[in-house]
């Protein structure tokens, strides 16, 4: 099965100093829901890219992708080209205040995740901001590694030996988020700061792709010479493996910059 991905732009090359990136992004609907409640920005103009995956199937699912990842975007232009700790985290405040405010009138949850990379203007370092259980990978000399932490119920239980990973306990628990853009106590994003070092690649995601592309799987389609092909092959993975979910992925390259 052949998934189709929207790609903007194809794939956008954009020099930033130090480094070259490349990126490209896509989404599929798969076979569980009526509709897509992810959300996904490649940015035409930034080094921004970023994912939100809404809680659920209903009309706060919609409501909250679509102002988190509005609200975000906004917030990353108004403040280019300062880009940090302080601004993202102000950022996502807005964030929390703007979905609680679209679900205020609704009688059903109102949530989602959010996860974005956002590099500085000269390359020499980006930033990931997260919220929820939509990840970043970071593929470096062969090592796949997950960059950031499920914010979930289960992700805590494995962590400090509640249950173990594979048991129905951690199962229920994979869907119980413990930070999220709607949350009623506003909680904060991790952000973090990280390198960016020529033959990286990164990927960020919802859990449609985690949950339905095996480690070995991933770190092999991440291997692709072209970030759109990595991220046709992710989505379609996800259909091959039934579907089970709306799916978004964005992959970032990174190269040395051209000779002058």
């Amino acid at each position: 099965m052949t998934a189709e991905v929207t790609v903007p732009g194809d794939v956008r090359r954009l020099p930033l100093g130090e480094v070259t990136l490349e990126f490209a992004g896509g989404t599929v609907v798969g076979n569980r829901y009526p509709a897509n409640f992810d959300v996904l920005h490649v940015d035409p103009v930034l080094p921004f890219v970023a994912v939100a995956d809404g809680m659920g199937g209903g009309e706060g699912s919609r409501r909250a992708g679509t102002t988190a990842m509005g609200t975000l975007v906004a917030r990353v232009e108004a403040a280019w080209p300062t880009v940090g700790a302080r601004q993202l985290r102000a950022a996502v405040g807005h964030v929390q205040s703007a979905v609680r405010a679209a679900g205020a009138q609704l009688a059903e949850l109102t949530g989602c995740t959010l996860t974005a990379l956002l590099v500085e203007p000269d390359g020499g370092q980006g930033w990931l901001v997260q919220l929820g259980d939509s990840r970043a990978y970071r593929l470096r000399d062969g090592l796949l590694e997950l960059v950031t932490v499920d914010h979930t119920a289960a992700w805590l239980g494995v962590l400090h030996g509640w249950y173990p990973a594979d048991s129905p306990a951690a199962g229920r628990a994979r869907y119980q988020l413990t930070r999220y853009a709607g949350h009623p106590d506003e909680p904060e994003p991790d952000v973090l700061a990280v390198s960016l070092r020529p033959g990286d690649v990164w990927l960020l995601c919802t859990d449609g792709v985690s949950d339905q592309v095996d480690y070995h799987l991933m770190r092999e389609l991440l291997a692709a010479p072209r970030p759109d092909e990595a991220v046709r092959d992710l989505l379609d993975g996800t259909l091959e493996a039934g579907g089970d979910d709306n799916a978004t992925a964005v992959v970032v390259r990174v190269h040395a910059p051209a000779p002058r």
